[in-house]
Formats: structure tokens, C-alpha cells, sequence
């Protein structure tokens, strides 16, 4: 079991895939996927419900995951993936564990977003893996939550994919691309994935990495 400063930084790797801490130098590139996934993003961005209220600066954002590290509440990590003739890693996503908590609960809620030109690879679901994996097996969480709009049949298959369990709709749950918008809560606990949740999906599941 792991708290405070010692869950954070961790960089974690499958493949040509890794999940690696966000940083303020990554908001050039992160800005273009971002503008270039602007279509395919934008019916599934939160937004903020305040009268005038504004998402945050990508700065800001950064600040505000790296504050929520160092206090024990958020692992926030970029989605990155070797690819043939670049020589760095391209950033191709996000994910973050956030709401980490401890004490009684020891849970925590998963969010992720992947370039459209990389759906359809397993990217999503290995990533989600990946990150359970490191809550369950490395800092002893016990349950991981994700939360997911009915209408987003993309997220909607990665946990399908992954045998997150359907816990029914929240009506009504996240202010999300200027509206409050219903959600269907997913989840899945350490007891129902003791070998692993990216053993199992890389066993059973139909992905084009190589582990």
C-alpha cells in the first residue's frame, strides 16, 4: 500500500505504449492532437456549468494534475506510442486516475480520451489496463470507477472489452459539453482481476501490441 509522494511520478510501459506523467512541455503537441480531434472530441468534453465559467488554460490544467499528485489525488498521465520514423514517443492521448481515495473506500475514477487516428488498436483499452493494474497491484486500491455517456458506444466498448461491471445510469452526472448529461458508472475491483487486467485483456482480448 502506497501513499502521499511515493505514488507519483510513475511511468508505465507495454509495448510500443506507455503511459508517462503530463508536463508543461508537452502543450504543443498536446494542443495539436487536440485541434486536430476537435470533432471527434468535443460531444464528450466537460464543461463548466458556472454562469461565464471557462475550462482551464492548458497550464492551468497541468498546475492543477501535478497539485493533485503531489497530494495523493490524481495520477495524471499522457497517453504516448513509439511510432516507425519518429524518435521520440508521439503523444496520442490522456488518462487520468483522479478522486483517488483512500482510508475505507481506497477507490478512485479512471477518464481517457485517444486520437480518432489511433481508435480501433486496443490503444484505449490497454491503456485502461495498464493504469488499473498499477492502482490495484502497486498502490492497493480496491476499486477502480469509470463513467462513461450512453451515447459513446467508443469508451462504451473499452470497458465492455475489459469486463468493467455495468452499475446502471446516473442521471444527470457531469456537466458535459454544456449540458448536464446522463452517465452510465462502470466499475471493477481487485478481487475480479487477481491475475492481472492487462494479462487478461492481453490474453483474451483482440489487440494489435505486442506485449
Amino acid at each position: 500500500m502506497v501513499y502521499g509522494a511515493a505514488i507519483w511520478p510513475a511511468t508505465l510501459e507495454c509495448g510500443d505504449l506507455s503511459l508517462r506523467p503530463i508536463r508543461y512541455r508537452d502543450r504543443h503537441e498536446w494542443m495539436a492532437v487536440r485541434r486536430r480531434n476537435a470533432r471527434w472530441l468535443e460531444p464528450w468534453e466537460a464543461s463548466n456549468p458556472a454562469p461565464g465559467g471557462y475550462l482551464p488554460a492548458f497550464s492551468e490544467m497541468v498546475r492543477s494534475l501535478k497539485h493533485q499528485a503531489r497530494m495523493a489525488m490524481a495520477l495524471p498521465w499522457v497517453i504516448t506510442e513509439l511510432q516507425p520514423g519518429r524518435p521520440q514517443p508521439a503523444l496520442i492521448g490522456q488518462l487520468t486516475v483522479s478522486g483517488i481515495t483512500w482510508g475505507s473506500a481506497m477507490s478512485a475514477t479512471l477518464g481517457y480520451w485517444v486520437d480518432e487516428a489511433c481508435a480501433g488498436r486496443g490503444i484505449a483499452p490497454t491503456a485502461v489496463a495498464m493504469a488499473t493494474d498499477h492502482c490495484f497491484q502497486t498502490l492497493g486500491l480496491h476499486r477502480m470507477e469509470i463513467n462513461i455517456r450512453p451515447e459513446n458506444r467508443a469508451s462504451l466498448r473499452v470497458v465492455e472489452k475489459l469486463g468493467f461491471r455495468d452499475e446502471g445510469l446516473r442521471p444527470r452526472y457531469l456537466h458535459i459539453n454544456g449540458a448536464w448529461a446522463d452517465h452510465r458508472s462502470f466499475a471493477l475491483t481487485a478481487e475480479e482481476v487477481p491475475g492481472g487486467l492487462l494479462a487478461r485483456w492481453l490474453e483474451h482480448g483482440d489487440v494489435g501490441l505486442t506485449p
